[in-house]
């Protein structure tokens, strides 16, 4: 009985790993999406400070 619960766990093994690094790899590429939702506002934040000087000296 414990015999086959092993060989389970062993088939189990890798199932259960590709299914962590899928989930890694999903974590990975939203917080590849986040960063660059923030990178393009943050351009765009610069952009409107740097028209808003412009603006102001002349």
């Amino acid at each position: 009985m414990g015999m086959g619960m092993g060989m389970s766990m062993f088939g189990l093994w890798p199932t259960l790993m590709f299914i962590v690094n899928g989930l890694f790899l999903l974590l990975g590429l939203y917080a590849l999406y986040l960063l660059i939702k923030l990178l393009i506002r943050a351009i765009t934040a610069v952009e409107l400070y740097i028209d808003e000087k412009r603006n102001r000296r002349f």
